[in-house]
């Protein structure tokens, strides 16, 4: 019996055979999550909790400490990947496109890759109708950029049993919920073998400081220990390094640093090379077809 419904177990890269990608062995994958948090509503995640414990809207403190990120840390992050000459993919609310129009315009012009990442947000479990709210974003980001997403990341990584099939059924290519592997999975869906990418619970920003709320340091010090795993793993099988980025979080001032260090190590790091998720896909795909 298969524990995983989507993604048949295995000792990660077990019987396959996968080359390096022209790049490098390592591959970064930095992805910006840019959101539209909405005033009107409950927020997503708060860092100051409510007098009394009861919550108000409009909350006005937890919605300026993430309308800072887009103000003044996703700048800064703009600035920081486009100085090095890097690439980067944004996980984007669709809604950002009218919400923060100059943030759009600003990533489309830097040539960063738009993955899905619904309309808000706000989880797809709370959607009316799933299907509705993927074409919705998935349209939204086509008409800004001229062409349709072919990753999503779901808000918060929550899906329904029925996400999946939804989004290969809508014309997506690579899925970035499944955090289960350091290498690409196909996973089965309805309608066909749709990919899942490595994203990264453990090195984000989001879990590091916002959940766990540890020191700054301490997404450079699991970075760094990372990568020096992977440069032994990646002798013998490559290995996506997912960096997960919130310009509220890591765009704060004390915190800055820490990604320009971050940054700057694996730029010079023998090996490392920066992709978007997009040349993961194909990467992946041409060496190693879907099976189902």
């Amino acid at each position: 019996m298969n524990p995983n419904p989507r993604i048949p177990y295995r000792f990660s890269g077990h019987g396959i055979e996968l080359n390096p990608h022209p790049k490098g062995r390592i591959l970064v994958h930095l992805v910006v999550n840019v959101e539209h948090w909405v005033f009107d509503a409950a927020m997503p995640r708060t860092i100051i909790t409510p007098p009394h414990g009861k919550e108000t809207i409009p909350d006005v403190p937890n919605f300026s400490w993430a309308e800072y990120g887009m103000r003044c840390g996703l700048p800064r992050i703009l600035r920081a990947i486009q100085d090095r000459g890097l690439t980067a993919s944004t996980s984007i609310n669709a809604s950002v496109i009218d919400a923060y129009p100059q943030a759009a315009e600003a990533m489309l012009e830097a040539g960063w890759e738009f993955i899905g990442h619904g309309m808000h947000q706000k989880t797809l479990n709370s959607a009316t109708d799933e299907r509705e709210l993927v074409e919705l974003a998935m349209d939204k980001v086509k008409g800004f950029t001229g062409y349709k997403p072919r990753g999503w990341l779901s808000p918060g990584l929550r899906e329904t049993h029925d996400t999946p099939d939804i989004l290969k059924a809508s014309g997506i290519d690579y899925l970035c919920d499944w955090v289960l592997d350091d290498i690409p999975e196909w996973m089965q869906t309805k309608h066909g073998a749709l990919l899942a990418v490595p994203y990264n619970l453990e090195v984000n920003d989001s879990i590091i400081f916002a959940i766990e709320k540890h020191d700054s340091d301490q997404m450079y010090e699991r970075a760094v220990r990372t990568l020096n795993l992977f440069e032994r793993e990646s002798q013998s099988m490559p290995r996506i390094f997912p960096i997960g980025l919130h310009p509220h979080l890591i765009g704060v001032p004390h915190r800055f640093e820490t990604l320009e260090r971050l940054l700057d190590k694996l730029i010079s790091t023998d090996g490392v090379g920066f992709v978007q998720g997009q040349e993961i896909f194909d990467w992946y795909q041409q060496q190693i077809p879907a099976p189902f």
